[in-house]
C-alpha cells in the first residue's frame, strides 16, 4: 500500500510472511534448556510461547522416598546458582513441621551464608545479562569476584556449587577458624569493585538503550502472574519475604537493619550512593529489574557485615542436624523464602508413620516469572527477546525440578 505525504515522498509498507522461529533450547540467551517459539513478522515478534520440560528430573517424587535430610542434595540442583538458599528453604519447612527452634549462632550463620550466595547468584545474573546483550567484559568481572565467593563457600562446606550445607536442624559444620576474617577481607576488596559493574552496565549508554522501556511489566500484571523477587520489585511492588513472610522466616532477620530494594516515591533507598536512574528508564522495564539486583548486592553485603558481628557474639552452636531416623509428626507445613530469583516455596506432608514424608513439593519462583514472558515479548523486536528473558533471570533447573 502506497501513500503520498505532503512532502511528495512515497512511503511503502512492506509486509512479509509470518514465520515460526525456534529460539532454544540450546540458545545461550535462554538461560538453560528453554525453548521459545517466536511468531515473527519480519523483525517484530507477534507471539512468544515458552516450552519447558526438557530438564525434568522428578525431584519432588524422589522427595517422597527419602528422609528430609537425604533430600537436601536434590534442592541444591533446583536453583543451582543459589544452592544455599534452596537448602535453607527446605530446612526451614522441615523445622516448621517439627516445631524446631535454632540456636542463635545457627541463625546468624544462615543469614551470612544465604546472603553471600545471593551475591554470587546476582553476579552470575549480571555477567550473563551482559553476554545476552553482546558484551563480554562484565561476565569476566563478575566471575572474578564470584570465584572468590565460591572459594569461601568451599572452605565452609567442601563444595563449590551443590553445597548440602544448610540442613534441617542447623548446618553440617561450623565455619572454619579464620573464615570470618577471610570473608571480611573479601567484602573490603569487593565493595569498591561494584562501581566498576555500574560503569560497565548500569550507566552504560548502550546498555540503557537496550533495556530502558523494553519489556514493560506493570505492578498489576506482575501480581496477576504471581511474579516475585527482583522481577516484582522492579515493577515497584514493595514486598520482600524477609520482612513480610512467614513469622519463622521473619525471625531469622528480626534484628537486622535493611531496606527493601524498590522504587518508592520516585526514588530507591538512599542508604548507599547508588547511580541515578536514567531518564530513559521506566519503572517495570528490563533496566529496573537489573538495577534492583545490583542494589540487592550492596544490601546483601550490609546484611553479611551485620551477621559477622552478631555471629561472633552469639551463644550456642551452629545447630545439630536432625537424625535420618527422626520421625516426622503427623501434619503439613509450607514455607516460602526470599531467594535471589524470588519466592521459593517448599511443602511437606507427613502421616506420622516414620521419617519419610508422604508428600514433598516445591513452588518455583522462576516458573511464575517465566509465565509473563509471552506478554512482555509481544510486539517487541527479535533482538529484544534476549534482553527480556535475561531480565527475568530464570534457572531452568528450578522450573523443571
Amino acid at each position: 500500500m502506497a501513500t503520498a505525504p505532503t512532502s511528495g515522498i512515497v512511503e511503502i509498507d512492506v509486509r512479509t510472511d509470518e514465520m515460526l522461529v525456534n529460539m532454544g533450547p540450546q540458545h545461550p540467551s535462554t538461560h538453560g534448556v528453554l525453548r521459545l517459539v517466536l511468531r515473527t513478522d519480519g523483525e517484530v515478534v507477534s507471539e512468544a510461547t515458552p516450552h519447558i520440560g526438557y530438564l525434568h528430573r522428578c525431584a519432588e517424587k524422589i522427595g517422597e522416598n527419602l528422609t528430609p535430610r537425604q533430600w537436601i542434595p536434590y534442592t541444591d540442583r533446583m536453583d543451582y546458582l543459589a544452592g544455599m538458599n534452596m537448602n535453607l528453604g527446605w530446612s526451614l519447612t522441615v523445622e516448621k513441621l517439627l516445631n524446631y527452634d535454632l540456636p542463635d549462632k545457627a541463625r546468624h550463620l544462615r543469614v551470612i551464608i544465604a546472603e553471600l550466595n545471593r551475591v554470587a547468584s546476582h553476579l552470575v545474573g549480571m555477567g550473563t545479562y551482559g553476554l545476552d546483550l553482546g558484551t563480554f567484559s562484565p561476565f569476566l568481572y563478575a566471575f572474578r569476584e564470584r570465584e572468590r565467593i565460591l572459594d569461601l563457600l568451599e572452605d565452609a562446606c567442601g563444595a563449590r556449587l551443590t553445597y548440602s550445607y544448610i540442613t534441617p536442624g542447623g548446618a553440617t559444620a561450623d565455619l572454619p577458624p579464620g573464615w570470618l576474617q577471610k570473608l571480611t577481607a573479601f567484602l573490603d576488596q569487593f565493595e569498591p569493585v561494584i562501581l566498576d559493574y555500574h560503569a560497565l552496565l548500569t550507566t552504560n549508554a548502550i546498555f540503557i538503550k537496550r533495556t530502558a522501556k523494553i519489556g514493560l511489566l506493570s505492578a498489576e500484571m506482575a501480581i496477576d502472574y504471581g511474579c516475585s523477587g527482583p522481577v516484582l520489585r522492579g515493577s515497584g511492588v514493595d514486598y520482600d519475604l524477609r520482612r513480610d513472610g512467614d513469622p519463622r522466616y521473619q525471625a531469622m532477620y528480626a534484628d537486622y537493619a535493611f531496606e527493601v530494594i524498590v522504587e518508592k516515591n520516585g526514588s530507591y533507598p538512599r542508604d548507599h550512593d547508588y547511580p541515578p536512574v536514567p531518564q530513559e528508564a521506566v519503572l517495570g522495564d528490563c533496566w529496573h529489574r537489573f538495577y534492583v539486583r545490583m542494589l540487592e548486592v550492596i544490601q546483601a553485603i550490609a546484611l553479611i557485615r551485620q551477621g559477622i558481628e552478631k555471629y561472633s557474639q552469639a551463644t550456642g552452636n551452629w545447630g545439630t542436624p536432625i537424625k535420618l531416623s527422626t520421625k516426622l509428626p503427623k501434619g503439613e507445613a509450607y514455607m516460602e523464602t526470599e531467594c535471589p530469583r524470588g519466592q521459593m516455596g517448599f511443602y511437606i506432608v507427613s502421616d506420622g508413620s516414620g521419617p519419610i514424608p508422604l508428600r514433598a513439593r516445591a513452588r518455583s519462583s522462576c516458573f511464575s516469572n517465566l509465565s509473563v514472558a509471552p506478554q512482555l515479548c509481544r510486539n517487541c523486536l527479535i533482538a529484544d527477546v534476549p534482553a527480556i528473558i535475561g531480565s527475568l533471570d530464570i534457572v531452568m533447573g528450578e522450573i523443571d525440578r
